[in-house]
């Protein structure tokens, strides 16, 4: 078991690569430093993702998170820093990334960055009775 963080991230092929499907996680324990006071940020991320051939793998994407522990980051930059490298990865046709941080100061941000495949096309929205 690794007891360190990792900037290595790990995919492995879609199982079912033919079918637009969701893949939904959450991370409620990011932490980087404010680059201003060092002082810890702490945010939920939640990943939602529409996978073309590959998916990341799950304790890849837990150490690779735990790298920005000690790094100092502005909430926006760290956001759109995790869904590049994300979509670097996984190429996904679909990827979008939300960080909501703690409050800090009386002020909570939530951060939303998104990737679409310019050649992909979601499938309409099914209301069911």
């Amino acid at each position: 078991m690794s007891t360190q963080p990792s900037t290595d991230l790990e995919t492995f092929p879609n199982p079912h690569p033919a079918r637009d499907y969701t893949i939904r996680i959450r991370m409620p324990e990011f932490t980087c430093l404010c680059p201003k006071t060092g002082q810890p940020d702490f945010a939920v991320l939640d990943l939602e993702y529409v996978p073309d051939q590959l998916c990341v793998e799950l304790k890849a994407l837990k150490l690779y998170i735990w790298s920005f522990r000690d790094q100092g980051a502005f909430h926006e930059d760290v956001t759109n820093q995790i869904l590049d490298r994300l979509v670097e990865v996984c190429q996904p046709r679909f990827m979008r990334l939300t960080a909501e941080f703690n409050v800090r100061g009386g002020i909570y941000t939530t951060v939303v960055a998104e990737h679409r495949d310019p050649a992909w096309q979601a499938a309409p929205k099914v209301e069911l009775p």
